[in-house]
C-alpha cells in the first residue's frame, strides 16, 4: 500500500523499492505509531472534524492492531511495506474498512515520524538512565568493599602519587553522574510535540496542539512547523550523550584491562566475563573490557553519520532523514548492552590490594610529600624538588628505594633528611591522610564522598521512579 500513490503511473524499479523502504528497521516505531494515532483520532473527534462513529471505528481498529501486535512477537514475519506507517494504515484498512483512509486526516509522515521518534528518544534516555544508575552501583560497592585499598596513581601511564582505590572508582563515578545529568538535558530537548506540524505548513484543521501534546506526554508543543518536521537535533543529542559515556566506559574499560594483566595484577575478571585463546591454554582475555572499547568508536561513528546527514540539507523535511533511525536504534542499542556488561564486570572483579600495595612502594610515589615536608620546613619549593629528584636518580641508578637508603646517602642529596623525613618517604598512609582537601584522597575525605555519591544515586533512583510513575498516570 503507497500512501501516495496517485500522481504515480507504472511500476517502480524494484531495487529502487528495496533501497528506499524503511519497514525493516522502523518497525521498532510500532507501538509508537499506534499510540500517536490513537491520540490524533481522538484529538480530530474533539475538534469535530471526525464524527463519533468514526472516531469509534478507528479507535477499535488501532486498539486492535495493538492488541495483536503485542499478543504476536513475530508480528512482523512474512510482512512488507514501505514503512511502518504505510503499514499501519494498511492492516488499519483490512480491520475496519474504507473509514481507515481517513487516519490520515491533516497530518504527514513528516510530523508523524518526528513524534515517533521524540516518544522512542524520551523512553530510550530513561532506560539509559536507569542502567548508568545500575554501573554507579556497581562502582560504589566495590568502592565500600576496597575503601582502604592503596593504588598507585599515573599521570602518562607513570607512577605518580599513593590514591585510594575507592577514590579511583569515585572518579568514573563522577563522570556517569554527569552522564546521567547529560541524559536528562537531552531529555528535556526532545520533550516537544511535532504532531500537528503537517509536512511543512502546519494543519488547516482546528485541532488542539497543546492538548494533544498533554495525551502523549509532551511538556511542550513545538513553535515552528517547518523546523519541528527537519529538526534532529535531539537525535545528535542522545547519540552525543552516549558517545561521551561510551567513552567514559572505554577509559574505565582500557584501566582494567591494564590493570589484569599479570604485569600489573590489581585486579582480575571473573570468567563469566572473560574468554580464552583457540591456541594458548594459559590465556584469560578481557574480552567483554576490550569489545565495550571498540563499541565506543562505532558509537562515534553513529554520531558522526547524523552530523554528516544533517551538514547540507535545505530546510524542510528531506528523505535523508531515514538515515537517522539506523544511528539512534543502534547508538541506543550499544550504549544500553555496553552499560549493562560494565555494571557486571565491574560488581564482579577480585581486587588484590597486596599488589597494589607493593607497587606503591616501587615507584617513589611519596617523593612529592618529602619535597613538601622540606617545604615545611622553610626549604623553597623549587630547591626541594631538585634535592629529591637527584635522590631518586641516585636511587634508581642503584636498583633502590627510599626504604633501602642510609642516611648518610639521603643526605647527600637532602641535608636535612631525618627519621621524620624518612618516614614520610616510605609511607604510603601518611601521604593520603595530608590530602585533605575537598576533592583529595585522604581515607576521611574519600569517606565522605562515597557517602555524598551513595546519597545522590539514591535520589536520582527515586526520581527516576517518580518519572516512571508520572509516565504511567498520564493520559
Amino acid at each position: 500500500m503507497k500512501l501516495w500513490g496517485g500522481r504515480f503511473a507504472g511500476k517502480r524499479d524494484p531495487l529502487f523499492e528495496k533501497f528506499s523502504e524503511s519497514f525493516s528497521f522502523d518497525q521498532r516505531l510500532i507501538a509508537y505509531d499506534l499510540r500517536v494515532n490513537l491520540a490524533y483520532v481522538r484529538e480530530l473527534g474533539r475538534a469535530r472534524v471526525l464524527t463519533r462513529q468514526e472516531v469509534s471505528r478507528l479507535t477499535q481498529g488501532l486498539e486492535a492492531i495493538t492488541r495483536y501486535v503485542q499478543r504476536h512477537a513475530h508480528w512482523v514475519d512474512n510482512e512488507t511495506a514501505e514503512d511502518v506507517h504505510s503499514w499501519v494504515e494498511g492492516r488499519l484498512e483490512r480491520e475496519i474498512g474504507q473509514v481507515a483512509r481517513k487516519l490520515r486526516t491533516g497530518r504527514s509522515r513528516n510530523d508523524l515520524v518526528a513524534t515517533e521518534t521524540r516518544l522512542y528518544a524520551k523512553d530510550a534516555i530513561r532506560t539509559l538512565q536507569k542502567s548508568a544508575v545500575g554501573v554507579l552501583e556497581s562502582l560504589l560497592e566495590q568502592a565500600r568493599r576496597n575503601r582502604d585499598a592503596i593504588l598507585p596513581g599515573y599521570t602518562h601511564l607513570q607512577p605518580a602519587q599513593p590514591i585510594l582505590f575507592s577514590h579511583y572508582l569515585l572518579a568514573y563515578a563522577e563522570m556517569l553522574l554527569r552522564d546521567v545529568s547529560r541524559l536528562e538535558d537531552c531529555y528535556d530537548r526532545a520533550d516537544e510535540l511535532p504532531m500537528g506540524a503537517g509536512a511543512l505548513a502546519g494543519t488547516s484543521y482546528p485541532i488542539d496542539r497543546v492538548r494533544l501534546g498533554r495525551a502523549l506526554g509532551f511538556s511542550r508543543v513545538a513553535r515552528n512547523s517547518l523546523d519541528a518536521t527537519s529538526d534532529r537535533d535531539f537525535v545528535c543529542e542522545l547519540l552525543f550523550a552516549c558517545s561521551l559515556l561510551l567513552i567514559h566506559l572505554s577509559r574505565l574499560a582500557e584501566d582494567f584491562i591494564i590493570y589484569s594483566t599479570p604485569a600489573f595484577g590489581y585486579l582480575e575478571l571473573a570468567d563469566a566475563y572473560a574468554t580464552g585463546s583457540s591456541l594458548m591454554p594459559q590465556k584469560k582475555n578481557a574480552d567483554t573490557l576490550e569489545l565495550i572499547r571498540g563499541k565506543a568508536a562505532r558509537m562515534l561513528g553513529n554520531l558522526t553519520s547524523m552530523l554528516a546527514v544533517l551538514k547540507g540539507l535545505p530546510l524542510g523535511y528531506d528523505r535523508d532523514l531515514q538515515e537517522d533511525k539506523h544511528a539512534l536504534f543502534d547508538g541506543v542499542d550499544t550504549a544500553g548492552d555496553c552499560l549493562t556488561l560494565a555494571g557486571r564486570v565491574i560488581q564482579t572483579i577480585r581486587v588484590h590490594p597486596e599488589r597494589m600495595m607493593e607497587a606503591t612502594a616501587q615507584g617513589f610515589l611519596t617523593a612529592t610529600e618529602v619535597a613538601d615536608a622540606l617545604v615545611g620546613r622553610g626549604v623553597a619549593f623549587s630547591q626541594a624538588h631538585e634535592q629529591v629528584g637527584k635522590l631518586v636518580k641516585y636511587c634508581v641508578e642503584r636498583n633502590r628505594t627510599f626504604a633501602e637508603i642510609t642516611k648518610e646517602e639521603a643526605r647527600t642529596f637532602v641535608p636535612l633528611w631525618d627519621k621524620a623525613l624518612s618516614k614520610v618517604a616510605v609511607s604510603a598512609e601518611l601521604s593520603l591522610r595530608k590530602k585533605n582537601v575537598i576533592g583529595g584522597t585522604s581515607p576521611r575525605r574519600v569517606s565522605r564522598e562515597l557517602a555524598n555519591m551513595e546519597q545522590a544515586v539514591s535520589q536520582l533512583k527515586k526520581n527516576l521512579r517518580l518519572t516512571a510513575r508520572g509516565n504511567r498516570n498520564r493520559p
